[in-house]
């Protein structure tokens, strides 16, 4: 099940504090961070502009509209980038536990490769599947091959490229539907690095994410 509410979701409560203000703090305090474009759209926009004054987030320099799809989204922000940018870095605001040597990371490996983005290995056997006859009686996927687990990661934010990299994947695959940033350099042919992430970076979709969560911020308070 999605995560519904009627407080939009970057908003939601968490350990007192909206849900999207830990990213952005932690991005905010990152030393090599010049400039931050934050992706709203206008339901929430005047809200996130109030929390983002509150909690004086000084590096925050545009908000822009969000798109109908997350890539559109996140084009609405690279065409807000201005001139001096070399490299960019794109991240889920409602990832709430980024840290600052994953950040360090993974600016470094795209300052070497020109695209990095974070990964941690599968935990669960992972099996392809595919539709099953249409004479048969049973409609259930039958497994087509298992994936060998050392060679899977599972992929998280933040993702850091080449701005010009970034902009060009954009320009000649935009149109084609991606999960993520670094599938549009793949397709462009561009090296992508891949850095160790944390099981913590949770990327918050469902109400038992929130749970999950809440523990994880329980447990960083009491170390």
């Amino acid at each position: 099940m999605r995560f519904e509410s009627a407080t939009p979701k970057p908003l939601v409560n968490l350990g007192g504090k909206p849900l999207i203000i830990y990213s952005l703090e932690a991005l905010s305090s990152h030393r090599d961070i010049r400039d931050i474009i934050l992706v709203c759209n206008k339901y929430n926009k005047e809200e996130i502009a109030s929390r983002i004054k509150r909690y004086r987030l000084r590096k925050i320099k545009k908000l822009v509209f969000g798109g109908r799809r997350r890539q559109d989204s996140v084009l609405n922000g690279l065409e807000a980038i201005n001139s001096r940018t070399e490299f960019v870095l794109i991240h889920d605001g409602v990832r709430p536990f980024i840290d600052e040597k994953t950040v360090s990371a993974a600016i470094k490996a795209a300052c070497r490769s020109g695209a990095a983005i974070v990964g941690v290995p599968v935990k669960a056997t992972i099996k392809r599947v595919k539709k099953s006859p249409s004479h048969q009686v049973t409609r259930s996927p039958v497994v087509e091959k298992t994936l060998k687990r050392e060679e899977l990661r599972e992929i998280q934010t933040p993702q850091v490229f080449r701005k010009d990299l970034i902009l060009e994947a954009y320009r000649r695959f935009g149109n084609i539907d991606v999960t993520d940033d670094a599938m549009l350099v793949e397709k462009l042919g561009g090296r992508v690095t891949v850095v160790p992430g944390s099981y913590n970076n949770i990327k918050i979709t469902t109400p038992e994410d929130l749970i999950i969560a809440q523990a994880i911020l329980k447990d960083k308070k009491s170390n």
